[in-house]
């Protein structure tokens, strides 16, 4: 029955497509090989893996100014990162080196530029300097921008007295 089924199968389709067998006659089998396979295998997929993050052994958060990215890590491994960050800029610029998280807010307000909100403040560095969510478009008065959701991952993972590593 399943010959049957596939020749009339193959009757209507060639009756379709305007090719249908004269009355009476046999299917018609074409040959059905496909065209020649390449032996070659395909090239390796590259990807640039991202680089590992530029601060030293012991360190919970890391900062790269020039990459504009940060990472949070647990015993040398990363556990979020690299995320973008946007630091100060040339008038205030991001002090490099390593910090101690001081204190934290979630809901704190500059009191320096306008009362201008900076959720999920992690404050690392003298002068005020902190992560905070903040435009990453623009660069801070020297503190960290990172997104709403990066900067609460940074803010639930970073305690008082976590280090923090800044580097150029």
């Amino acid at each position: 029955m399943k010959g049957r089924t596939l020749w009339v199968s193959t009757a209507l389709l060639a009756f379709a497509a305007g090719c249908a067998p004269a009355a009476g006659s046999a299917p018609v089998v074409t040959s059905t090989t496909a065209a020649p396979v390449s032996t070659t295998p395909p090239p390796p997929v590259t990807s640039t893996p991202e680089a590992p993050p530029p601060c030293g052994p012991g360190v919970a958060a890391c900062v790269s100014l020039s990459r504009k990215k940060a990472w949070l890590l647990r015993d040398g491994a990363v556990v979020l990162g690299p995320v973008q960050a946007e630091p100060g800029g040339p008038k205030s610029p991001t002090p490099v080196g390593s910090f101690r998280v001081e204190w934290k807010d979630r809901e704190h307000y500059s009191s320096e530029y306008n009362h201008e909100p900076m959720p999920n403040s992690v404050f690392f560095a003298a002068g005020g300097i902190a992560f905070h969510a903040g435009s990453l478009e623009r660069s801070s008065h020297g503190c960290v921008h990172l997104s709403d959701a990066d900067s609460a991952a940074f803010f639930d993972a970073l305690g008082v007295h976590a280090r923090v590593q800044v580097v150029a």
